[in-house]
Order: C-alpha cells, then structure tokens, then sequence
C-alpha cells in the first residue's frame, strides 16, 4: 500500500524547474486513512512530523526513523493548521476549539487567542510563527458552516481577517481585513513578504479568489502595507504552502504541489492523485517535503531546502 507510487511524476514548465527536483526523486506515500489530512509540523529533534485529521479529530505523528504513524491528540478540537515556534513548541489552529494554542513542552495547552474584541473568533485555519516570535493567522469559517471540519455556529465577527499575536504582550491585532477568505500563509526568507492564500472561490466559483497575494511587511514588522496578486490557481484552489531558501513557493493544489518561482512564474507541477491541501520542508536538511494529501501522507526528496530562521516556514 505504501511505497513509490509508479506513474507519479513531475510537469517541467519552465527549465529553472530542473534545479529542485532530483532525476530520480519519486513520490512515496508514507501513511493512508485520513478523512482530510493538514496541517504538517516538523520536529526535527526527534525527527517525526505531527499533522492533522480534521474530520476526525485527532492529530497524528509520523516517525521517520520508525516509519510508524501514530495517534498524537485525539480528541484535538478539530486542529487545522500547525507550526513550531523558535523554542520548539507546537502551536496549533483549531476549528473546534476557535482558537490558537501553543503545546507547552510540559505537553500542557496555553490559549493564545480565542475572541476579537470579545467576541469568538471564527475557526483559525493556517499559522507562522515569525523570527521575533510573533504569530500570524489567518481565521475563515470554514469549521462553523457545518460539522464535519468542526461546529456548526453563526460568525460573531462577521468576517473573515488575518490576525498578528504579538510575540512578548500577545496582543491581538488585525493585519489585513479585505480577504473573502484567508487561507495557508508564509513569509518569504528574508520575512519582508507574508504570502496568503485566499480560498473565497470554495463558496463562490465565479467570482470568488484562487490566488496568493503577496503583501509587504512594515519596517517594524508588525502591519502589512501594500499587497498584490502573486499567482492564480490553475487547478482547484491553493491552500497551504511553504517556501525554500530561495524564495520559491511550494503550494498545494488539486492536482499536486505546484512549484512557483519568486517572480510569480510556475515552474513546475508534482503530480499527487489526490488533491493536496498542505506541505512542509523536514528531514535533517530540511531537503524533504511532507505532501498532506487528502487521505494519505507523502513525501518527495528535492535539490532544495526549506526556509529557516528568520522567516522560518518548517511547518504549518
């Protein structure tokens, strides 16, 4: 059942794709039997990689010395998007619990925001941690329109935002109010560009976003200024995504991992037969991307490395 997968490849649409992915790298799927597998998180002290069942309810941890997949949380209020921050914790979005927490390394939970000027947030989707020790999220109602990624509840904000926590007052603020639906989030190496997904054509085909915009950081690093389109969809929608060193973009899609350079140009497709919702860079060269597919973990060594510190993208 697991293994290489024969007939997987990747699609070279541009030659600078030849540089990050081996001749001979194949696809392999690790674990299957999730309902909607997200949110991968690499810990690379004890090489193993937690990811999320949203439907499900529970959290999962993949051991790569072991090859054995095993229940991490459950139940884990329908946990979504997951990152590591500079200490090693997990911070984790929750659809069930409408909120953002941060595993203690004592494996306690500490709430880090659950409500915007008192009233409950929506049902966090996506997480970065930035190199100052800031948390940025983004916060759609993906897990209240129904119960399948969490509860069924009316939004008491009444839309949908990305939102800082401030890394030392956890302070909540707004960063950026005029998406339809904020999705998957990263910055780019030198964390001068927060990219994030906005997922509005999930509930509205025809007019609704598909892309990624790339919004520029303050000096400060606390706001976002100006943002511009970086890429439209071509195959579903993009949801999570990571970058390399580099500046590429590795973003899901419903046909695999699509590959884009920093000047917006896609360079390349993975084939993945099922739609991808999320990635992140591991191994012990951060050379390996983890591919949350829809029902199956997978895996595929590339000619690159993840994004570190600062601007650390390893998870989420």
């Amino acid at each position: 059942m697991f293994g290489i997968l024969e007939g997987t490849g990747s699609t070279v649409l541009d030659p600078r794709f030849h540089r990050v992915i081996p001749g001979s790298a194949r696809v392999e799927r690790l674990w299957s039997g999730a309902r909607w597998a997200e949110g991968p998180a690499w810990f690379r002290a004890h090489n193993t990689l937690v990811f999320s069942d949203i439907p499900n309810d529970r959290m999962l941890r993949f051991d790569t010395m072991s090859g054995q997949t095993s229940v991490f949380r459950q139940p884990a209020r329908n946990s979504n998007g997951n990152t590591v921050d500079p200490q090693g914790r997990l911070v984790t979005c929750e659809h069930g619990g409408r909120q953002v927490t941060r595993t203690e390394h004592d494996g306690s939970v500490t709430v880090l925001a659950s409500h915007w000027q008192g009233k409950r947030l929506n049902s966090p989707n996506d997480v970065v941690v930035k190199s100052d020790g800031s948390i940025w999220f983004t916060d759609p109602d993906y897990g209240i329109l129904s119960d399948y990624e969490g509860n069924r509840a009316e939004s008491e904000i009444g839309a949908c935002h990305v939102y800082r926590i401030d890394g030392k007052s956890r302070v909540l603020t707004i960063v950026a109010d005029d998406f339809v639906k904020p999705n998957g989030l990263a910055f780019s190496p030198d964390e001068r560009i927060l990219y994030i997904a906005d997922t509005g054509a999930s509930h509205d085909p025809v007019h609704g976003p598909r892309h990624i915009r790339a919004c520029e950081v303050s000096a400060d690093g606390t706001r976002l200024t100006d943002s511009q389109i970086f890429a439209t969809c071509t195959a579903g929608l993009f949801d999570g995504f990571r970058l390399d060193v580099e500046g590429r973009i590795w973003t899901s899609a419903a046909d695999g991992v699509h590959v884009y350079h920093p000047d917006g140009t896609l360079i390349g497709k993975i084939a993945i037969p099922e739609v991808v919702a999320n990635v992140c860079w591991g191994g012990p060269r951060l050379n390996r991307l983890f591919i949350c597919g829809t029902s199956s973990l997978y895996a595929l060594m590339t000619n690159t490395n993840g994004a570190t510190w600062p601007g650390a993208v390893t998870s989420a």
